[in-house]
């Protein structure tokens, strides 16, 4: 098709001639830009291994400007593996400002260690005053120990003030976990009061197990009063059981009304499900007159 022609259909079709247009001289740049060489994506991936620094580069294949990126991509590896005190870190390669950055923060990063008692670090490098501000921290930190009852406590490191500060706060906790049931509770360390408080929380807490029927319901526990509300609920949860024919159900803690109620629908339920079709459904258990109803009637 030559440009004359295209123009004369352009005259007619000036939309449907743009796109065409638009196609037949693109079409060979497209083609251009798809097309790909071997060659250079091969050397693309070949200077990628070489920035990351993978064994299979081949430095060879790189011309002056890749080298040039290889060497500032390792540059900067090194220089992460330093910050982050890799072994493969070679301090020989950074420049004078990047040591010094490098020193700051490993200064700094021991300094917290220290500071949080981790194992890596190293006192022999602080200051006077970050040993200072370190052995305070630990000080605090084998408080809160002892105040918690942490196995990390150590009473000989404690002031005598400490010690009673300590002995006032793991009374609490223990009279605390004994009233909640939870934690170590000791009750050879309950005061009279204390022992009071613990023993009203525990039947209360048992008189509310045993009325929502949880396991943990000891009914010699039970006061009188305690003990009808628990036998109540528990005939409610029982009879509600028996509704919705779950396999709890104990047909024999029923009532005579609530047994008979439970049969009369029973013998509903059986008697629509045979005359619908639908559900399970038991002829035996058919009066005769509901037998008749159910039969298909002859024409």
């Amino acid at each position: 098709m030559n440009v004359s022609r295209r123009k004369c259909l352009c005259l007619w079709a000036p939309v449907a001639c743009l796109c065409l247009c638009l196609c037949l001289c693109l079409w060979p740049l497209l083609g251009f830009t798809q097309s790909s060489d071997p060659a250079q994506n091969a050397g693309g991936q070949n200077l990628e291994a070489c920035k990351a620094g993978r064994a299979d580069c081949d430095q060879s294949k790189l011309n002056a400007t890749q080298l040039t990126e290889v060497a500032l991509a390792s540059h900067g590896r090194n220089v992460a593996n330093c910050r982050n005190g890799y072994d493969s870190c070679d301090h020989s390669k950074l420049s004078e400002p990047e040591a010094v950055a490098l020193a700051v923060a490993d200064h700094k990063r021991n300094v917290g260690d220290c500071n949080e008692g981790m194992q890596s670090c190293d006192s022999a490098k602080l200051t006077p005053a970050e040993a200072r501000d370190s052995f305070a921290a630990a000080r605090r930190r084998n408080l809160t120990d002892c105040k918690d009852g942490s196995g990390a406590c150590d009473r000989s490191k404690l002031t005598q003030a400490e010690i009673a500060t300590v002995d006032g706060s793991r009374q609490q906790l223990n009279a605390s976990d004994c009233k909640n049931g939870t934690g170590l509770c000791d009750h050879s360390h309950l005061t009279l009061s204390e022992t009071k408080a613990a023993s009203t929380a525990r039947h209360q807490r048992n008189a509310q197990n045993c009325v929502n029927g949880w396991d943990d319901c000891d009914h010699s526990m039970l006061a009188p009063s305690e003990a009808k509300q628990t036998a109540l609920m528990e005939h409610q949860r029982n009879l509600s059981a028996c509704k919705d024919g779950q396999e709890t159900c104990d047909y024999s803690r029923l009532s005579s009304s609530e047994a008979k109620t439970l049969a009369d629908a029973e013998h509903k339920r059986n008697y629509v499900a045979c005359l619908k079709g639908y559900g399970y459904c038991d002829p035996s258990r058919l009066t005769t007159e509901e037998t008749l109803s159910v039969q298909p009637k002859s024409h």
